[in-house]
């Protein structure tokens, strides 16, 4: 049975993966409002064929045209998503028949179930209120979550399977913590930046706009989170100077990223006292690498869907890296 849950998990975390690439493919190709309404697609569990194919029932839902191929790619994704959840739920019924066995985790499986039934929620909002930015940031971050939980988990399962160390309480070191907590930030601008049609509100590198301060940018009105309710913001209502703050204060953070968990992963390459820590530091380090080209390619050839799509991938492992580094070093501390 033990060995059924590790798969469950090991699934579980590639499906999740799959899942976060799978939505940013959907925002960037503008097909997040593919099917206006939820969980089907103009009433249907299978996307339509034409307009004709609507029922009559859900023919006001065609006041937004049926593209069938936007459809699709937000239709698979939910499939996608469906999948994940149902996972979700035999992991914590597994979890939950074993919860007398010492080394068998209750709590966060079942906080995983609860995270993504929360994620549900926060798909059909995304829907019912019009790709609002908040709301879909908070869904890239409950993706995000969903995925780092469902690593950590692994990473548990194959602790307890090879019987590194005693099952005892561990607390990864406040550095480690505060990485991932600025790189959680630093993936909520991102998402911002995202949904807020920001991405090439500075065309060129390293200046923006010719200046290395913009000085029309406006960041009061480009970071109010709420707006109410009403608004369809599809392809996005901020004015230039708005979205140039916006994509602005992102190329900070990332700065600011980069430099930090560069920072980490060299000081734990350092003190690393196995090498499993010291591999996952160069994994950081790699990932971080990686992710940072990226997001000066995705700005230098004008937003191509597929770097875009990689630039989304790449921070989820960047993410699981970092998870990765606070599990080793945590063992460290506890051996």
């Amino acid at each position: 049975m033990a060995n059924w849950y590790a798969r469950l998990l090991y699934t579980a975390t590639i499906l999740a993966l799959i899942v976060v690439v799978m939505g940013a493919w959907v925002r960037l190709s503008d097909a997040g409002l593919g099917c206006p309404d939820w969980p089907g697609c103009y009433g249907s569990l299978i996307v339509p064929e034409t307009e004709a194919h609507v029922a009559e029932e859900h023919q006001a839902l065609l006041e937004r045209p049926l593209e069938t191929g936007k459809a699709w790619k937000e239709m698979i994704h939910r499939y996608a998503a469906s999948t994940l959840g149902f996972i979700v739920i035999f992991i914590a019924l597994f979890a939950w028949l074993n919860r007398r066995k010492p080394d068998q985790p209750v709590a966060a499986p079942l906080f995983l179930l609860g995270l993504v039934i929360f994620q549900g929620l926060l798909g059909m909002w995304t829907v019912t209120l019009l790709v609002k930015p908040v709301i879909v940031v908070a869904h890239l971050l409950g993706g995000m979550g969903t995925l780092a939980l469902c690593f950590w988990l692994v990473l548990e399962a194959r602790r307890h399977t090879s019987d590194r160390i005693s099952s005892g309480s561990r607390r990864a070191p406040a550095l480690a913590v505060a990485g991932v907590i600025v790189l959680v930030f630093q993936i909520a601008l991102g998402g911002w930046t995202s949904s807020n049609y920001a991405a090439l509100a500075c065309p060129d590198l390293p200046t923006c706009h010719g200046q290395w301060w913009p000085d029309d940018a406006n960041f009061s009105e480009g970071f109010v989170l709420w707006r109410g309710l009403g608004v369809d913001y599809e392809f996005g209502v901020l004015d230039a100077p708005s979205r140039v703050a916006i994509h602005f204060t992102h190329r900070i953070g990332a700065i600011v990223t980069l430099l930090f968990l560069a920072y980490i992963s060299m000081f734990y390459w350092r003190r690393g006292t196995t090498g499993a820590s010291r591999q996952a530091s160069v994994i950081v380090f790699s990932m971080l690498t990686l992710q940072f080209i990226l997001g000066l390619s995705v700005v230098w050839f004008g937003l191509p869907l597929a770097l875009a799509s990689a630039h989304n991938g790449v921070a989820a492992l960047l993410l699981l890296s970092m998870v990765n580094l606070n599990h080793q070093v945590s063992l460290e501390q506890a051996a």
